[in-house]
Formats: structure tokens, sequence, C-alpha cells
């Protein structure tokens, strides 16, 4: 009898085998949007000239605080940059909470207080939510389920990329995922690293007001090699990356490589992956630019005709960047 492994949740073909081969399969799957038939960042729901946009995400991070944040701010930042994704303004967030048997007050009052100051950041409120205790044999940490409520005029999908779009990230990549092993496992790199984690609705806000996005995405689990993977293969096109115009921090770069992890296939928490229209992109990145998570964003390179996502390499040559099977960090967010 075939069973889930932890691979099956670490995004990720794996990840994608297991949700279109069983969730993908309920039949009662659409509300007369966008649906959950997309797997896309949410769903969408027509609402008189607007869309209503839904998401959900459980956070199951190991350790639950760690350099740049803690499970709190991880739980709001997620939910409100997925809503996002889709182009949506964040309206309300609900928090559902299973705490185990033994649980320290006062680490639930730090991660509450974080949970309190992400949401002042993203301009949303927290309105609803759940609470529930497990006997500690049963549990070996906190979980929070939020789910977030978002409402735009069109929302954007994850596979509406032509051939001519540039593609920007907004920011460094890796941070997150490598973070979050070498605190981990206590390795020490001469600085310490610091995960990403942000809600970046603003910066979004500020990229949606220059218009000629075709496509968006942000890069958790399975880095941004599994969200270029993803973005090609539904649109139906390749995308064409340049080596050298990757932003990854000296640091990063330098753990990743004694862990031997790819920095492109490790989580980022408070970064998006973006497709815009080659007369627009200048002015978005400018305007992404300005925004307090956007200041190191750049254009990796574009879309082309044909399939798959090619690297340019710093030596002249070309390798395809393979969707990974897994995030190579478990229990990243």
């Amino acid at each position: 009898m075939e069973r889930v492994s932890l691979i099956h949740g670490a995004g990720g073909e794996m990840m994608q085998s297991l949700i279109c081969s069983v969730f993908a399969t309920i039949k009662h799957n659409n509300a007369g949007g966008i649906g959950l038939e997309a797997l896309d960042d949410g769903a969408a729901i027509p609402f008189g000239n607007k869309y209503i946009v839904i998401t959900t995400d459980n956070h199951v991070i190991k350790p639950i605080f760690f350099p740049g944040g803690d499970i709190g701010r991880l739980s709001i930042s997620g939910t409100v940059n997925d809503l996002a994704m889709m182009g949506a303004r964040p309206i309300a967030l609900t928090n559902g909470v299973v705490i185990p048997e033994g649980f320290p007050i006062e680490d639930l009052k730090r991660i509450v207080k974080s949970v309190d100051e992400a949401l002042e950041e993203a301009g949303t409120a927290l309105v609803t939510g759940d609470t529930k205790v497990l006997p500690k044999e049963a549990l070996d940490s906190i979980i929070i389920n939020t789910s977030g409520i978002g409402i735009c005029d069109e929302p954007v999908r994850d596979s509406g990329l032509k051939p001519g779009n540039r593609i920007i990230v907004t920011g460094t990549i890796g941070d997150h995922g490598i973070a979050i092993i070498a605190h981990r496992e206590g390795f020490k790199f001469g600085t310490e690293l610091k995960s990403d984690v942000a809600p970046i609705w603003k910066m979004v806000e500020a990229a949606l007001s220059v218009g000629g996005i075709t496509a968006m995405k942000d890069p958790t689990r399975g880095g941004v090699a599994n969200v270029l993977n993803e973005m090609a293969k539904k649109s139906g096109v390749s995308i064409h990356v340049d080596e050298d115009k990757l932003p990854v921090r000296r640091d990063v770069r330098a753990a990743a490589d004694m862990l031997g992890i790819d920095p492109m296939e490790v989580a980022n928490e408070g970064k998006a992956v973006i497709g815009v229209e080659a007369d627009k992109a200048d002015a978005m990145l400018e305007a992404i630019r300005k925004t307090k998570y956007g200041k190191e964003a750049v254009i990796i390179g574009e879309v082309r005709e044909g399939s798959g996502v090619i690297m340019h390499t710093k030596i002249g040559g070309q390798r395809f960047i393979e969707p990974p099977l897994g995030d190579p960090v478990p229990r990243v967010c």
C-alpha cells in the first residue's frame, strides 16, 4: 500500500503529484471563478464587479523561533503573500492554533505579539480563530493554520506568461531556508544568517500600480527553481535565466555550498517572482526598489517560446533548471 512520506509535503514534484492524484480529484472544486483545479496560490470568486480571493496555509516550522522571525510572523506573512500573488489586497485573516500540552505560555505570548506586528505591517486584521490543545505525546510543537480573504479587480494567475515577458525576482533568494537549517543544526558561518520572512503586499501593490503583470508567484517550498518551472509549464513557454543576474547573498551562497544545497531550490518567505510585459519591466523594477522589501529586486531573464527553464551560465553554456523533488530543508514553513 502506497503511503505518504515527508517529501510529499516539501514542495516540488512529489508534493505536486500528491495534490494532483488525490486532492485535485475533488469534483466540486469551483465557486464560479478560479478554484482548486487551477492549483494557484488561492481561489478567486466573482463578487459584483470585484473578486474575493481566499487562501489557507498550515505552518509547522521547526524551530518556531529563528533569526529574523518566528512561526507567528511566518503565519501572517505566508498568507498575506499568497493573497498578494493573486493581486489581492488582504482584508482579513483567521488563525487556527493547535498547541501541545505543556507549551510555555510566555512563548505563546511572544508568538501572538509577532502576529500582531505582522498584521500592522501588512495593513490587515485577524478577525477570528480557533484553539485546540493536544496531549504532548501527540504533537511535538505548535501548529498554526492561517486563512485569508482579499479583494481585487482582476486576479493575477501564475499561468499567464507570454514570450517577450521579463522575469523579476524581488530580492535575494535562499535566505529563509538556509537561515533555518543553519540555526536548526547549530552551524556557524561567520555571520548570522537571517530569514527574509515578511508580508510583501505593499511591495506587490507598488508593482500592480505600474501594470503589465502577466504572472506572479512566491518562491516558498521548492524555491525559485520550482516556481519558474511551474509558471513555465502552466503558461506553455520557456523561461531563460542569466546565472550572473541571480541575486544570492554572499553568506547564503557560502553556507549553501558548504551544505551542498542549491539556493535556487530553497524556500523564501518574503520574495516574489513576477512576469511582466517588456515595456513595463524597467518602470516596475524602479517601483519595487522604492519599497521596504524590494530594494534588491532584479530582472533575471525573459520568457521565450518552447518549454522548460534554461539557465545561461557564467561560462557561456546552458543547462536546464529542473523542478526539485522537494525542498532540501524539511519543516521550513
